[in-house]
């Protein structure tokens, strides 16, 4: 049992879906598993575990930023062996050619956070997706005929940073998108050998000001959940 999930050994599947937003959590099990329980809501951060076309699958709430991934992920990694983990989010995107709503596999994120400069010194490691997630992710997607974008993200340590332009930096060297915890997710499922993907769906646009409510992030976007449930199940 481990500090802050608190769930029993066996309880959680070895795939894993992780929004942020445990409320998506509660959305997700209750709309898409079978027979889904809750094996923890400890800081009321939801866990959930069903079956997904007869494969045990489980939603785990993880909040926003670095720091908050990284203590669920390291847990679902180090105590309840989970094997993989797809990460189901929002961001923003930076990039003319990316519209509202749109979906992004994220193949690699950079990131201005000083977790990596604590593990790394003066190194820098580069936090890539899992090729075998990415291909089925993007495969699943292409069969139904759903377009998605492919490319890299920034992970962000501030939500409202002191400089407003900053992100024209990132998106000069072709970054996708604004997002706070693939950089983690990443870095961890590299150091316990483990499959991590994100799927990012495009909430708000840097460019043209677009957005769209918390009402629709928490209850919609059931592209990137699709696809990343039968991402993790395959």
């Amino acid at each position: 049992m481990s500090t802050h999930i608190a769930a029993q050994t066996g309880e959680i599947a070895e795939a894993v879906l992780l929004p942020g937003d445990p409320l998506r959590a509660k959305f997700i099990a209750e709309t898409f598993l079978e027979n889904a329980r809750r094996y923890t809501a400890v800081r009321n951060i939801f866990g959930y575990t069903g079956v997904y076309k007869g494969v045990p699958v489980s939603v785990q709430g993880t909040g926003m930023g670095i720091p908050s991934i990284s203590i669920y992920v390291n847990e679902l990694f180090r105590e309840y062996n989970v094997q993989r983990a797809v990460r189901i989010g929002t961001a923003g995107a930076i990039q003319d050619d990316l519209n509202v709503r749109d979906v992004v596999l994220a193949t690699a994120a950079s990131t201005d956070s000083g977790a990596n400069a604590i593990r790394f010194g003066s190194r820098h490691f580069a936090p890539a997706a899992s090729f075998s997630l990415l291909k089925k992710a993007y495969d699943i997607a292409a069969r139904k005929g759903w377009e998605i974008k492919v490319g890299t993200v920034v992970s962000s340590d501030m939500f409202y940073t002191e400089d407003p332009e900053e992100w024209k930096l990132w998106a000069k060297f072709g970054c996708l998108a604004l997002e706070m915890e693939t950089a983690e997710l990443y870095t961890l499922a590299a150091k316990y050998r483990r499959h991590a993907l994100a799927l990012l769906t495009i909430s708000d646009h840097m460019i043209t000001g677009e957005t769209t409510t918390a009402e629709e992030r928490q209850r919609t976007l059931t592209t990137m959940i699709e696809i990343a449930l039968e991402t993790a199940v395959s």
